[in-house]
């Protein structure tokens, strides 16, 4: 592993997420196509993920699509399910390659037939990869997730599977499309907005936040190392003092 001499690889954040915003904004500006967008942005999906694997990050979760996306002008949609499942088609290669294994959350039976079927053989296809996980946020929303994993822990409490006594933070944890992923250590967003936009909202609790004003075409590797060092800058207390955390 082969880390920036700024970055301290002890102390590397196990799981970073993205909101990749700020493609049709970017696209406007120059006075292009929303799609236009959309593409320039696939390029910087590719370096950042070769940055973060190079760094050594465990887990890369992008905000893909969002189920609100679904709502956005078809052509637009269509538009954006043929570049991505293109995409991934075209870097599965580069991803083996790089041992880099890929994954999704979210509710891709929204997708169309084809498209799902692509995007499985990719997973199937770097399966066996052991370096980062590159988690793709598909068809995702927080909410849908929640209400989900809700259904799942109430029909195992109906059928006298569970003790809903018993429930607890892991049980919840353990329904969530994340199940077998750490929780985000940071979260980044690009594109300026404050706010979560229904990504990760259980798993985020105690995540390191980071906020942006660049385009996400424009995000660059070294913006993406100078969001990890700010981060080990920090003092994760997790509702305790920092004498509490300095001491242990």
């Amino acid at each position: 592993m082969t880390c920036p001499a700024t970055i301290d690889p002890s102390r590397l954040p196990a799981h970073i997420a993205i909101i990749m915003d700020g493609n049709g904004r970017w696209a406007q500006a120059r006075g292009l196509d929303r799609s236009a967008g959309h593409v320039e942005g696939v390029k910087t999906v590719r370096r950042i993920t070769e940055e973060a694997s190079r760094i050594g990050i465990g887990y890369l979760t992008l905000y893909t699509f969002s189920t609100e996306n679904w709502n956005r002008p078809q052509e637009e949609v269509d538009a954006l399910m043929t570049l991505i499942v293109t995409a991934i088609e075209r870097e599965t290669p580069d991803l083996i390659k790089n041992n880099v294994r890929l994954t999704s959350i979210g509710d891709l039976s929204r997708m169309p037939a084809h498209a799902q079927e692509r995007l499985c053989k990719c997973m199937a296809d770097t399966a066996h990869c052991t370096g980062l996980t590159l988690v793709l946020a598909l068809s995702y929303s927080a909410r849908w997730e929640i209400v989900e994993a809700v259904r799942s822990i109430a029909a195992a409490a109906r059928n006298g599977e569970l003790d809903p006594a018993q429930i607890t933070e892991e049980t919840v944890a353990a329904a969530l499309s994340t199940k077998n992923i750490p929780d985000p250590d940071l979260l980044i967003r690009t594109g300026g907005d404050f706010r979560i936009s229904n990504f990760l909202l259980y798993q985020i609790a105690y995540t390191e936040l980071a906020v942006t004003p660049t385009y996400w075409p424009d995000y660059s590797e070294n913006d993406f190392r100078s969001h990890i060092i700010d981060y080990q800058r920090r003092q994760r207390r997790f509702g305790l003092t920092g004498e509490q955390v300095e001491s242990s």
